[in-house]
């Protein structure tokens, strides 16, 4: 697992640890069942509070992409895959709203922005 920790980005740094698991849950970097590092270790690596890293996994085991065994871990749950489309749907909903915004600055129509969506489309295809 690879935690990258921005001290810049404004961001908390316990939320830079959700996102970043979070994202390589989805996109299947961490596979279901496959154990996490512990919290202390996680902190110890990435130099910061434990107590950070337990709010972390915390959020993700509340959120259900984790789930815990007492006295053994952390683990990556099985994907829900309602949970999933979800997030991927609020993904789509967050580009759209980019994709609007800057179909404003470029004065571009309506049919403009659904002919490069159904061009995309046939290139993934």
């Amino acid at each position: 697992m690879n935690i990258l920790i921005d001290n810049k980005s404004g961001a908390p740094i316990y939320d830079q640890i959700y996102a970043q698991i979070k994202s390589q849950i989805i996109s299947g970097v961490l596979q279901e069942d496959e154990m996490l590092p512990s919290i202390r270790g996680l902190a110890k690596d990435l130099r910061i509070s434990f107590i950070t890293t337990k709010r972390a996994y915390e959020e993700l085991e509340k959120d259900g992409f984790l789930y815990t065994l007492p006295g053994k871990g952390c683990y990556v749950a099985p994907k829900n895959v309602e949970l999933l489309r979800e997030e991927y749907l609020k993904e789509i909903e967050g580009h759209m709203e980019e994709i609007a915004r800057l179909a404003v600055c470029c004065n571009l129509s309506k049919q403009d922005i659904i002919e490069m969506i159904t061009f995309s489309l046939e290139e993934q295809e």
